[in-house]
């Protein structure tokens, strides 16, 4: 069996750095991020990258494309997902978030960007992003591509050509099973 498996990320501020590193803007009145620490990739999705590793490993073949939508990418800190095995990185670099704070639009595009790779079995993303903690692109993305979604899963696998996600519950986990994509 053989999985084309999408990974949404993005791209935010270190959520380690102090906060006392930032400063406010005298022009915008907005919060300015410290210019000598690097973004990093959202630690929730790296999580969902290791989980499309973790599946292309147990089923022997699977091609991952990381996606991330968003301006300003430190191309050091997006390289990293290729590092880390998967097989291709789209940038869809726009103007159009503003603070990446938009989540509607960042689930438009990432859409508009899965539409036309196609042919896509699995849409990993992580949980929420560690800036705004919206979590709303990965509903939004499964909305508009009129795709049933399974949230907060801790354990994702193919088991007899089916997805099998433990999802997280406040008082234990569930387990569900889905055909695919």
């Amino acid at each position: 069996m053989s999985l084309n498996i999408i990974v949404a990320v993005k791209q935010v501020m270190d959520p380690e750095i102090p906060p006392s590193a930032f400063s406010i803007s005298d022009d915008s009145k907005e919060v300015v991020s410290p210019t000598n620490i690097p973004p990093v990739i959202n630690g929730y999705d790296e999580q969902a990258i290791e989980a499309a590793l973790r599946i292309k490993e147990s089923i022997g073949e699977a091609y991952i494309t990381v996606i991330s939508v968003g301006t300003s990418f430190s191309l050091d800190v997006m390289k990293k997902p290729l590092s880390m095995g998967a097989d291709e990185l789209i940038l869809v670099e726009t103007e159009d978030i503003h603070n990446s704070a938009d989540s509607k639009i960042a689930a438009y595009l990432l859409m508009l960007t899965i539409k036309k790779i196609g042919g896509v079995d699995l849409i990993l993303c992580g949980r929420q992003a560690s800036d705004w903690d919206n979590a709303q692109v990965p509903i939004g993305i499964a909305t508009l591509l009129e795709l049933p979604i399974i949230t907060v899963g801790r354990k994702v696998e193919i088991l007899d050509n089916k997805l099998h996600v433990e999802r997280v519950l406040p008082n234990g986990y569930e387990l569900v099973e889905t055909q695919l994509p």
